[in-house]
């Protein structure tokens, strides 16, 4: 570990390396991934397993074809001796009031993981006969985050049962106000929990201590999936419920949307969950309202992949909360009526372009910002507010100031009552909300609360508080970091012959997926010389590409406002399926561009 002074020369010194970088030219470090299971590969052929893909899989840890299988019947069961910790009577006590029509209140979050979670439980408890359901979703600029006190008082004035989804593992002072107001509540969530547990009537959360469940990076929705399942159970051994009814096959589009959304590490479970929610899409059997968010962003369900729910659907669900009421979001995945689907889609499709409008000024001025202050390269993390942002905006701005300069960001935005929001992206090799916890126990009075995840975090802070939290954060970043963190690595799989670059290479990929987070896409190294580039609007470039060997290639560049002079390049690139019109044509997307000479040397 270096020392602070040296991490800050170090991080000053990345940064203005950054700063002074073309827009197209990457300065990163490139690193071939590792086999971390070559025993894949050398058992390729007995398992009639395409070579290319092996290494690929080998990279990723994959050691057995059994993690290559992703029919449901592979699905880790939620009980038994590696079960969900908490599902049994989290379950019974769900099962009991859906019997009784007792009053239940689901209590979403306000991004896409919270809303299909939300969605989903209600369907599912709707099927298994409940009547007497409600749902609500805090107003994240007047509650915040989760079961709060504030939002207890609030609930429904008929409610006995409280559910929550994707959120509650911190809830301590919600879940107190709810039981003294006579409520049973049932926690699920996925985030990690603090010191103290809630004393709730039953918590599922395979992140919770003691819990054997194996896939701790379930998302919000896949644990409210496997409540759903065992709520099912229960009343079909009690003879409520027929056998293998209701049909829980109309929910799989959304576990998969609010998994990939949620970004959590498709790990083989995940997978699992994504590919039958992919499925089913591909097959166009959407509900309502994804088929009409689909259209509305012109999709062909047929060639659904994880990056369209990541980078398609997931931001028109998130609008609604982050600019409006995700109660828009969860009324347009519950709706039947196609026209009503219809009409919802269109409105989230408007608030994602007022989104991102709103985040295109945000952005540039908190680009400014950095680039304003002459003593924040010495900081290993950013920091960064203006008194006119939006909150449910921060998080996508922290997002594009991590990008640009390898750092962990927060950004702030007020609101009300002298209260910052903070939303904060990390970096490789730091773990941000456990960065906050530090924070908290050298300075408990700075933060008001704080949860979320290793790379991303959320908090809220008085702003008289927001000069001491930038202190205390970086003490925390000098011991937590290592300089080697300051420096980006892309991690590629290796050069490619461009012989083997054809379209069937480009369908074998994109049927091995689905590829995301902790499963990464295919990205292989090459030398190419530029023959023709053009601008496209929006900052993107097409280009036309040969390999020195009389092989040309299609490519396109996305958000580069440059490209490296060349003629010759290196880049990392993703060969994939480019449809339209009817047509299917080889496409190299480039991720990471460099200046190259044909002989081989870097410039």
């Amino acid at each position: 570990m270096a020392s602070a002074p040296a991490l800050g020369i170090l991080a000053a010194t990345a940064l203005a390396r950054r700063r002074g970088a073309a827009g197209g030219l990457d300065v990163s470090r490139w690193q071939e991934r590792a086999l971390i299971a070559p025993e894949i590969v050398e058992r390729a052929h007995s398992l009639a397993l395409d070579p290319i893909l092996a290494r690929l899989y080998a990279a990723r840890a994959v050691r057995d074809a059994r993690e290559l299988r992703l029919g449901v019947e592979e699905l880790s069961p939620g009980e038994g001796d590696r079960g969900l910790l908490g599902l049994a009577p989290a379950a019974e006590l769900l099962a009991e009031a859906v019997r009784q029509q007792r009053v239940v209140c689901i209590v979403g979050d306000y991004d896409c993981d919270g809303a299909t979670a939300t969605a989903l439980l209600y369907e599912a408890l709707s099927l298994c006969g409940a009547r007497a359901l409600r749902y609500i979703v805090p107003d994240r600029f007047r509650w915040g985050y989760g079961l709060t006190p504030a939002l207890v008082e609030h609930l429904p004035r008929e409610t006995e049962v409280v559910v929550t989804v994707d959120n509650g593992i911190t809830s301590v002072e919600g879940v107190a106000a709810a039981k003294a107001r006579g409520l049973q509540v049932v926690i699920t969530d996925h985030h990690l929990p603090g010191a103290v547990l809630p004393a709730a009537d039953a918590i599922v959360n395979p992140r919770q201590p003691g819990c054997p469940f194996p896939w701790k990076s379930s998302s919000g929705v896949a644990v409210a999936f496997y409540l759903a399942a065992a709520v099912r159970r229960r009343l079909q051994e009690a003879g409520d419920l027929a056998p293998g009814m209701p049909h829980f096959g109309r929910l799989w589009d959304l576990v998969a949307l609010g998994t990939v959304a949620d970004v959590v590490a498709l790990e083989h479970n995940n997978r699992i969950l994504v590919q039958q929610g992919l499925k089913r899409l591909r097959s166009g059997r959407a509900r309502p309202g994804i088929a009409a968010l689909m259209a509305c962003a012109g999709v062909d369900p047929a060639e659904t992949t994880a990056a369209t729910l990541g980078f398609t659907l997931a931001p028109r669900i998130n609008a609604a909360g982050r600019l409006e009421d995700m109660g828009l979001g969860i009324r347009l995945l519950l709706s039947e009526d196609p026209g009503e689907a219809a009409e919802l889609a269109r409105t989230l499709d408007d608030l994602n372009r007022q989104r991102r409008s709103i985040e295109a000024q945000m952005s540039a001025e908190a680009l400014q910002l950095v680039d304003d202050l002459p003593d924040c390269g010495h900081n290993l993390g950013l920091c960064v507010f203006q008194p006119e942002w939006h909150a449910g905006v921060v998080g996508i701005v922290a997002g594009r100031l991590r990008e640009r300069y390898h750092r962990p960001t927060f950004a702030f935005a007020p609101v009300g009552d002298g209260f910052l929001q903070g939303s904060g992206r990390s970096i490789a090799g730091l773990h941000l909300r456990d960065s906050l916890a530090d924070c908290v126990a050298r300075a408990p009075h700075i933060l008001e609360r704080f949860g979320g995840h290793a790379a991303a975090a959320g908090l809220r802070l008085r702003e008289e508080h927001l000069d001491d939290f930038r202190a205390v954060w970086n003490a925390v970043l000098a011991e937590r970091l290592r300089a080697e963190d300051l420096e980006e690595c892309i991690f590629h799989d290796g050069p490619l012959p461009s012989s083997q670059l054809d379209l069937d290479l480009a369908r074998r990929l994109e049927a091995a997926g689905p590829w995301g987070n902790g499963f990464p896409e295919p990205l292989f190294w090459g030398r190419f010389r530029i023959c023709e580039r053009r601008t496209l609007a929006g900052g993107h470039w097409r280009l036309h590409l040969d390999d020195g060997a009389g092989r040309r290639f299609e490519a396109i560049r996305f958000r580069s406002p440059e490209l490296p002079p060349g003629p010759w390049i290196e880049a990392l690139f993703v060969p994939e399926v480019n449809r339209y019109g009817g047509t299917e044509r080889l496409q190299l997307r480039l991720q990471a561009l460099r200046n190259g000479e044909e002989n081989g040397r870097t410039e």
